[in-house]
């Protein structure tokens, strides 16, 4: 009985029984995709499931347990793999394995021998002994190798194994086009090599995602049932940015029996990050009814939820839930969306203490992440406290790449304000908030130097440094430059709070110097922003 009819054969079986049953097909499609973690739960998953080939789930266990370093492990899956079928030859070719492994050749070559005795003219097994030697030792039986894939060619020049081979040695010495392009044969050869399709996916789905979008998706069409297949090009989906699609292909795969059950997690986050929070709730819902300590799903249930604007009377309990599960186990970890949705909501909640505590965890857990002082600096406005606010915003600056003009506005704020804070109670205090407000605004101007924005800083920041008999000047020429600069922006009205502030200030200014012409002008421009004020009109008209 030649091999190859019995290995197809038993890959057919499989196919038949995969919309019914689980067997070892999806395990061994995983183990040649180099998913050997994953191959190796699907294989002991479905080994006693009806329709499963043992002697092919005990080989690739087998192939498993060596490469994991446990010789004891494989040489009784492949010696189980015998006596579960004898004419399936490649368990012979494990053991032949594990023999060069210990460094006896000679006993290894009668292994093979008994697999060519069994299998005689097979391409995949000539080739699956060419991968025993080079798994051993690829300069040592070089000449082994090229012998086996050699004989492969002479028994078969189309089997898709020999290109698959090829492209792992291309591959392992770093050509990754030319491990294209044998994958690419393979498939061709073999449209039933479904790992020919995920492998090539798999070299360009990082730096060329649509490529390994557009193999899989010619994979999934011929097996559109296949776990593997679903699972990749979700996967590939992802790594190109397309969360709604990959969030597409993972609802079909988290359906298919051979799923794994950590994947479950993943399309709740896929379901988020695609912008599909109603289905992402649902979903993460669903998974924590069915166990209640999934601290995962619990995430992803808060996240979507905060989304969901019909939702966010439920938010508080539910963070309080969250960091309880987090805090209650070490390994209940967060990422940073997680610190910074709960933070908010404590903010908005009134409860700004909380939201620090949290927020100075995440610090500690991931000082580089400049977002969490960003929002830590916002609690501090909530209790009006900008001192620290500055304090807190600082890290936020010196953490991100590259803070820009609103970033400089924002602190220059901050520190203003927290000058006028210690005004009274801390002089000195006031004096360093007010130079760092002013550091910030220059630091604005630098890049919109046409901005109105930093030269009213400068003026509000002399107006509070000045003496008593000296405030109603001291503002006067910065507030004249950024009146004229904000005047010649492209909208002036966006501004009209600041530029009413600084018409009021010019016209008491210029009615102090009894120069009620001018006083009148800016008064005036002051009523063109706010023209429903009749008491401000009839002052203005009041002047003499």
């Amino acid at each position: 009985m030649k091999l190859k009819f019995i290995l197809t054969s038993a890959f057919i079986a499989g196919a038949a029984f995969a919309s019914m049953a689980q067997t070892h097909v999806e395990g061994e499609e995983y183990y040649k995709a180099d998913q050997l973690a994953n191959a190796k739960e699907l294989l002991l998953r479905n080994m006693n499931n009806p329709g499963t080939d043992k002697s092919v789930c005990d080989f690739y266990l087998g192939l498993i347990a060596i490469n994991d370093g446990n010789l004891d492990e494989a040489k009784k899956y492949f010696n189980d793999g015998t006596q579960a079928n004898p004419e399936n030859a490649f368990n012979y070719v494990g053991l032949g394995q594990i023999s060069l492994k210990a460094g006896n050749k000679k006993e290894a070559e009668d292994f093979f021998k008994q697999a060519e005795k069994v299998g005689k003219k097979s391409a995949p097994l000539q080739i699956a002994i060419a991968r025993a030697y080079y798994d051993t030792d690829p300069v040592a039986y070089a000449k082994e190798i090229d012998k086996r894939v050699e004989k492969a060619r002479k028994i078969d020049n189309m089997e898709a194994d020999i290109y698959l081979f090829e492209g792992d040695c291309k591959k392992d010495n770093k050509d990754a086009g030319g491990a294209a392009g044998k994958y690419e044969m393979a498939a061709n050869y073999d449209n039933e090599a479904t790992e020919a399709y995920v492998k090539y996916a798999n070299l360009f789905t990082m730096v060329n995602p649509q490529y390994a979008i557009d193999m899989l998706n010619k994979l999934l069409a011929l097996h559109p049932d296949s776990a593997l297949a679903q699972r990749e090009i979700a996967n590939a989906y992802y790594n190109a940015g397309q969360y709604k699609e990959a969030a597409a292909e993972y609802g079909k795969y988290v359906k298919n029996p051979n799923h794994f059950k950590q994947d479950e997690d993943r399309y709740a986050f896929l379901l988020f990050y695609g912008g599909d929070y109603k289905n992402g709730y649902d979903y993460s819902t669903t998974l924590l009814q069915a166990n209640p300590s999934n601290f995962t799903a619990q995430r992803y249930q808060f996240m979507n939820a905060a989304q969901i604007k019909e939702m966010s009377d439920q938010l508080l309990p539910m963070a309080d839930a969250l960091l309880a599960a987090h805090k209650a186990n070490k390994e209940n970890k967060f990422a940073p969306i997680d610190y910074i949705l709960i933070a908010s909501e404590y903010n908005s909640a009134k409860r700004p203490e909380d939201a620090q505590a949290v927020l100075q965890e995440a610090i500690q857990e991931m000082p580089d992440n400049p977002e969490f002082y960003k929002q830590l600096a916002m609690t501090f406005v909530e209790e009006n406290n900008l001192s620290k606010a500055t304090e807190a915003y600082e890290g936020y600056l010196s953490h991100s790449e590259k803070p820009g003009y609103n970033d400089f506005i924002q602190q220059a704020t901050f520190a203003f304000y927290a000058g006028v804070e210690n005004k009274t109670k801390d002089p000195a205090a006031a004096e360093k908030y007010y130079g760092i407000a002013e550091s910030y605004a220059n630091k604005a101007k630098e890049i919109l130097p046409n901005n109105y924005k930093p030269v009213k800083f400068f003026g509000d920041i002399a107006m509070q440094k000045a003496a008593e008999d000296q405030v109603a000047s001291a503002a006067v020429p910065y507030y004249t430059e950024a009146i004229t600069l904000l005047e010649a922006s492209e909208n002036p009205s966006r501004y009209a709070s600041d530029a009413k502030n600084m018409y009021n200030y010019m016209g008491n200014y210029y009615l102090d110097q009894k120069d009620v012409e001018k006083a009148k002008e800016y008064f005036s421009k002051y009523l063109t922003l706010d023209p429903d004020n009749e008491a401000y009109r009839k002052f203005v008209e009041g002047l003499k």
